[in-house]
């Protein structure tokens, strides 16, 4: 039982943690409207595209494949490429955008900087530098960084760990390639650092296996205890909502990349626990190899 549930009920420490997340965050009281989640977007090309093919959210370990170009325009820097599939996860979620290359049908290597969603709904844009020589119609090849990737992968679902151990609501978070954080709204909960990192190896170390799993819009709604960021809420109006599902630990609304399973994840240390305001606490990880 997590030994850092201390302060104002100290009874409460023998619950289980579910009972006690779910009476601090979802009264009735506690759940005003909330905007959907946003993330930085394109807006040069024109929203008239089909929905991108989001080959990552199939399989996060596929690292190359083909794909056609619907559209490229240039921009200041460079150019935004709009293709018919892709490999590389746009920006949201609180999970950076994937970088890597695709290959021209010249052989030449298009580093990719960025990606983002795009302007249509669905559409993704691969973002680069300089103006790459590619016109609509051609077939390229994408490589994944799949070193960057892979930790972004980790640190992800490390995070989902990180929500599972801590009962209260998540009011930001950011992944990065070697640290991450989740913002908690703590309440009268007071926060070990040295139980929590412990908890949260065990996890990691019981090498639990980690799906994904759909529900629809109305399910969702009826079951608002699988939200737990209480800032936004999950994007809506695609009919179906993507659960990552961690049996036993963790279920909850996710676009992002994850890895197969917690013990791909590796140990990890608590950098440390900010105080970033009365009720709020800011929890920082890392890996701990360099």
């Amino acid at each position: 039982m997590s030994a850092f549930l201390t302060g104002a009920n100290p009874d409460r420490a023998g619950q289980a943690l579910w009972p006690m997340w779910s009476q601090r965050w979802l009264a009735p009281t506690r759940r005003p409207p909330l905007p959907q989640e946003t993330a930085p977007m394109s807006e040069t090309i024109a929203p008239i595209f089909p929905a991108t093919e989001d080959l990552f959210r199939s399989d996060a370990y596929r690292t190359e494949g083909d794909a056609q170009v619907l559209a490229i325009t240039a921009t200041e820097t460079g150019a935004e490429i709009l293709l018919d599939r892709t490999l590389f996860y746009p920006n949201g979620g609180g999970q950076p955008g994937d970088t890597g290359v695709i290959v021209s049908p010249a052989g030449d290597e298009i580093r990719i900087l960025d990606t983002r969603k795009g302007a249509a709904p669905g559409t993704i844009v691969h973002l680069t530098a300089p103006l790459p020589a590619l016109v609509a119609g051609d077939t390229v090849q994408m490589r994944l960084d799949w070193p960057r990737r892979h930790r972004l992968m980790r640190m992800h679902t490390c995070l989902h760990l990180l929500s599972s151990v801590i009962p209260a609501g998540v009011t930001g978070g950011q992944v990065n390639e070697d640290k991450g954080r989740l913002d908690f709204d703590i309440g009268e909960l007071v926060l070990d650092r040295d139980a929590i990192e412990a908890q949260l190896n065990a996890l990691i170390a019981g090498d639990h296996p980690v799906g994904q799993r759909w529900i629809s819009d109305a399910e969702l709604d009826a079951n608002p205890g699988l939200v737990k960021t209480m800032s936004v809420q999950p994007p809506r109006g695609a009919g179906q909502v993507r659960l990552i599902d961690i049996p036993g630990v963790d279920l909850q609304p996710c676009g992002g990349t994850h890895v197969a399973r917690t013990g791909e994840i590796g140990p990890v240390r608590i950098e440390k626990i900010e105080n970033k305001g009365k009720r709020n606490r800011r929890v920082v990880l890392a890996f701990l190899e360099a």
